[in-house]
Order: C-alpha cells, then sequence, then structure tokens
C-alpha cells in the first residue's frame, strides 16, 4: 500500500495503448522516451523536493514506465492501493491528453473524495476546459508552481478552501468554478530545484522504489540526465508552445526566469557523483546575456566534469564563444535545430540566420574540440513543400560530404501536434495552417486514432497529412542511405533501419485501406495485425540508439552517490 501526502503519477500517451492497435511511427524518434512519452516533466522533481523541504512527503509514481517495463502491471490496481492526501497529475506536454484524462477517471473511481490536482504547459492552456472534466478538482497555473502547490496542500491537509492559493482554478464545495489571481510568477528560480538530483537519489533509496522514479524505460541502459537554466523563453519559433509569445500571452510570464550559474554547476556537480551519463543543459545558455553564459563557463571549468556535457544552440555562435565551450567541457556535445535548409522557411518560423553563419558555427564547434554536433531538422513547418523537405536531405550530403563523422544531422515530422499557444496555432491562417483540433477533448480523441498520420492536428497549404506523412518516410529513407554512404552508421545498421522504414510504410498503406473500409479499432482485422505494428512504433525514422553517446559499462557510479547520500551533499 503506497501512502503519502502527495502523489505525482505521469500517465502514458493514451492510457490503454497495450489494448489498442495504434502505429505511432516517428513521434519519438528523436527523443529518448517511446512513443508513449513515459518521461516525466522534470517539475515533478521539483515539486517534490520543494514540498518535501515543507514537510509533505511527495512520492512521483510513473505509471507510462511501469506499464511499458511490465506487460503484467496493473496501473488500476496500483492507484487503487493508493492512499495519498492528494493526487497530482501532469497535462505539460499535449500528447499526454488521453493518458491523463484516463488516469484522473481511475483515481475518482477508487478514491472518489481524493482531490486531483493538475498542472503543466497543456493544463494552463486548457485550464478551463480541464474543470468541465469531473474528475478534475484543480488546475495550478503557470511555469513555477511549487509554492502555489505548497499553499493549496496546506488547505487540503486543514481542510479549508484554497481562496487565497494563487494560480489557481478550482471547484468549490457548491461545485462553482473559482478562478484565483494569476500572480504568482517569480522573477527568479531561487528556492526551487535546490537539491533535486539528491533528493531524488535519496527517495529511491529510502523508499526501494527505483521502477517508479525511472525518468524512461531505458535510463539504466542510457542514464542522459538534464539541468535546467530557465523557465520560459527569449525566442518565438512559430511553431513552438513554449515560445516567448506563449509564455506571455498563457503563462503570464513576461520574461524567463533564470536559475543562477552556481545554480546550474552545482547540478552538473551533483549528476556526475550520481551517473556516468550525458549532462544536457537545456537551454541556449547566451539566454540572459553573455556575461551569464561566461560565468557558467567558468564555473564549469572549475568543475572539470566527467560527464559529456550536452549543450545547445538557438542561433548561430561566434569562434570565440565555441572555444570557451570547449575550454570549460573538453569533448562537448553541440545540438542545434535550423528546422530547415532554407533560410526562407527558417525566417517564416522566426529563425533568421543564414546557412552559413550555421556552417561557420559547426566548423567552430569542430576546431573546439566538440565531439559531435547534432542538427535537427522539421517536416510540416511554413512555406516548406514536399521538395523543400527532401532538399534538406541534399544539404545533409554537403554537410557529410567533409568526410567529418561528427556531424549528426536528424529529420522527423512536427507531429503528433501543433502546440496549443504557439504563433502558427494561434494565428494559423498566417502562417498556413489548418487545425483539426481546437479543444483539449479534440486533441484526447485524435490519439485514439489507428495511426500517427490520422493523430496529426494540422496540416499545412503546401503540404496535406498524407504529404507530410510521406515525405517523412522518403526524407528519412534518403537520410539513412546518405549516413551509411559516408561512414556515419553502419551497413548492417542502415539495413536494419531501411527495412523497418519500408515496413513502415507498408503498413501506413494497410491501416489507410482498413481506415477506407469502415473498420473500428475493434474490428478483428486491426487487432490481427497488434503485434506486427507495435514492431514498429520505435526508431522508423531513424535507429534511436544514433543519439546516443558513448557512456561505458559502468553507467552508475553507487559507491560516491552512497557518500553523498551520507554526507547530505
Amino acid at each position: 500500500m503506497l501512502k503519502a501526502d502527495l502523489i505525482l503519477l505521469h500517465a502514458p500517451s493514451v492510457y490503454d495503448f497495450r489494448k489498442r492497435t495504434a502505429m505511432y511511427g516517428p513521434i519519438s524518434d528523436l527523443i529518448p522516451s517511446s512513443p508513449m512519452f513515459e518521461m516525466y516533466p522534470v517539475g515533478f522533481i521539483s515539486i517534490a523536493e520543494y514540498l518535501g523541504r515543507a514537510g509533505y512527503t511527495v512520492r512521483i509514481v510513473n505509471l507510462a514506465n511501469r506499464m511499458l517495463s511490465d506487460p503484467g502491471f496493473d496501473a488500476e490496481k496500483a492507484i487503487q492501493e493508493m492512499h495519498p492526501k492528494a493526487f497530482g497529475i501532469d497535462l505539460h506536454w499535449l500528447p499526454h491528453a488521453h493518458g491523463a484524462i484516463e488516469i484522473a477517471r481511475l483515481v475518482k473511481k477508487h478514491h472518489p473524495h481524493t482531490p486531483v490536482v493538475m498542472g503543466g504547459i497543456a493544463s494552463s492552456y486548457y485550464y478551463k476546459e480541464l474543470l468541465n472534466y469531473p474528475e478534475v478538482d484543480y488546475v495550478i497555473r503557470g511555469d513555477t508552481t511549487e509554492e502555489p502547490f505548497r499553499q493549496l496542500m496546506d488547505c487540503i491537509a486543514q481542510g479549508r478552501p484554497p481562496e487565497t492559493v494563487p494560480n489557481l482554478m478550482w471547484r468549490d464545495a457548491q461545485g462553482q468554478v473559482r478562478e484565483n489571481d494569476f500572480s504568482h510568477v517569480p522573477a527568479s528560480l531561487d528556492g526551487v530545484f535546490n537539491d533535486c538530483y539528491n533528493f531524488m537519489f535519496r527517495s529511491v533509496l529510502k523508499h526501494r522504489d527505483i521502477a517508479n522514479f525511472m525518468p524512461f524505460k531505458r535510463w539504466l541502459d542510457y542514464p542522459i540526465t538534464a539541468v535546467l537554466t530557465c523557465r520560459g523563453c527569449t525566442r518565438n519559433c512559430a511553431f513552438c508552445g513554449g515560445s516567448n509569445f506563449a509564455f506571455k500571452r498563457f503563462m503570464n510570464r513576461q520574461a524567463p526566469a533564470y536559475r543562477t550559474p552556481e545554480a546550474v554547476a552545482r547540478d552538473v556537480s551533483q549528476i556526475q557523483r550520481l551517473t556516468r551519463g550525458p549532462i544536457f543543459i537545456l537551454g541556449d545558455i547566451r539566454q540572459p546575456g553573455e556575461d551569464y553564459a561566461d560565468r557558467l563557463l567558468h564555473l564549469l571549468g572549475k568543475e572539470k566534469p566527467k560527464n559529456r556535457v550536452i549543450m545547445e544552440l538557438f542561433t548561430p555562435a561566434s569562434p570565440e564563444f565555441l572555444r570557451k565551450m570547449g575550454e570549460a567541457c573538453p569533448g562537448f556535445c553541440l545540438e542545434i535545430s535550423p528546422e530547415s535548409h532554407d533560410p526562407e522557411v527558417r525566417k517564416a518560423i522566426g529563425k533568421d540566420y543564414t546557412n552559413q553563419g550555421l556552417e561557420q558555427t559547426i566548423e567552430g564547434a569542430l576546431s573546439a574540440g566538440c565531439q559531435r554536433v547534432d542538427i535537427f531538422l522539421l517536416i510540416g513547418l511554413t512555406k516548406q513543400t514536399p521538395e523543400s523537405a527532401l532538399a534538406s536531405i541534399d544539404y545533409c550530403d554537403a554537410l557529410l560530404g567533409s568526410g567529418n563523422r561528427r556531424v549528426a544531422p536528424f529529420i522527423s515530422p512536427l507531429v503528433p501536434f501543433l502546440d496549443p499557444g504557439s504563433l502558427a496555432y494561434e494565428h494559423a491562417d498566417h502562417y498556413g495552417y489548418k487545425l483539426f483540433c481546437h479543444t483539449l477533448e479534440d486533441h484526447r480523441k485524435a490519439l485514439e486514432a489507428p495511426s500517427w498520420k490520422y493523430m496529426m492536428s494540422y496540416e499545412t497549404k503546401w503540404m496535406t497529412r498524407d504529404d507530410i506523412a510521406n515525405t517523412s518516410y522518403e526524407a528519412a529513407l534518403r537520410l539513412n542511405r546518405l549516413k551509411a554512404k559516408h561512414g556515419f552508421i553502419s551497413a548492417e545498421l542502415a539495413d536494419a533501419t531501411e527495412r523497418r522504414t519500408q515496413s513502415a510504410i507498408a503498413m501506413l498503406h494497410r491501416i489507410d485501406q482498413l481506415v477506407e473500409a469502415g473498420c473500428g479499432p475493434e474490428d478483428e482485422r486491426f487487432t490481427k495485425i497488434r503485434q506486427e505494428v507495435a514492431g514498429l512504433n520505435e526508431s522508423t525514422v531513424c535507429e534511436k540508439k544514433e543519439l546516443e553517446l558513448p557512456v561505458g559499462f559502468f553507467k552508475l557510479n553507487p559507491l560516491r552517490a552512497l557518500l553523498s547520500l551520507v554526507l547530505g551533499r
């Protein structure tokens, strides 16, 4: 029996995915998690640690990971045996629209009097609609909800109405929906993320429970860990629901809130005492200004991280700045997302820089000792035609043609959804998008479709959903062949990826035929192909392991972690 003051539940993208015949395709090929998006948001850790300091016992239960890892795991029975004062469920990323609602229903089925609290970016956008679901009692809006959550927990523990809790949408005893002021938007992140990674390790040992804390299914094999630098963003990528525009309009955040360079460097220090996996510093560290970036790199240089450090750039960088990166973190890796080879497409989506700037950045990074430069491209953008998307592969040929195997291009469709709150979603006509999903319920139902093509919430003036699907597979095949040609991947790996992609294309057409014949999800013709479809739900546009960096045989630092636990730091 799992007891705690608060249990934070992370749902799979689709709750009953084990019983459905659905081809999720490439929707998660370029991230560590599976199509069930079992990686819970980093906010879970900060909420658990913050409330723990306030005296509350908080448990994280990664239902998505448990269901993926153990076919016999009964999520409903597990929920039935939980007895907290409150449940928290994240609806941070919209692909959880199905699973989050279904898990809330199961909670209320077995614990009708226990409050259900929801939060996250998607929850903040759809906060009014969420209260239309009787399973949801509270929605906390915003990107920094640790303190409002603490105040709400005080109210729940003391049995008083949360009339003064900021950012809260709630239903009172009479069933009336109440909306409190959206006033807690701290300009600084001081006071949160104080000791998150040590806290997580202590929690695993204290509760003897690594399964529920596991960030994603394969984490023990590839223990990559993220470090947050800020909440909010300075950029306005048209398709992004985490853009400056979206945060101003829907999260009430007028400017990003940054963690201090000292806090970020402390996280890197903590993580390398616990694991030997890569450390991904999220966000362009130049966002707060060059002084911030220089200070952080100075501190990282003093730390001399043993783990591989991954950093990202939102725009091209100077050779001098890249040299500082290399000196601070020898063998660092870099991620850049130009999205398209075509500067006009990039400009249309809010990334106005030249190919020359991109290429000089790649050259500068490699000269600074960068171990690998990952280049990410997308399909489904404003002004992008099928021909333009495929021309991005020709550009990759030029990038790889130098014979340098430290450049790694990847391409994927923008799926399953166009982010609500993004410029392109809010001004769809201007950006050339046609939307099929407008409400939270629309998105929830879309996730019940039999293939990722039908889950897509949009198409553009330049590409239909069929175009996006077909072009995505054709681009993937061409890029896979290019990587083999230039020696970035082995011939054996390329052959395996080719076969899997061709099988995915054939399966997409088979599903189209069943849909056109009027077959429903419970039709016997769908159930017959369930296992075959399940085998095509990962690594179809590339082998997921292509994203991984070398870790070595010993992936964890158990002795140093135990010493850290004993010393309390």
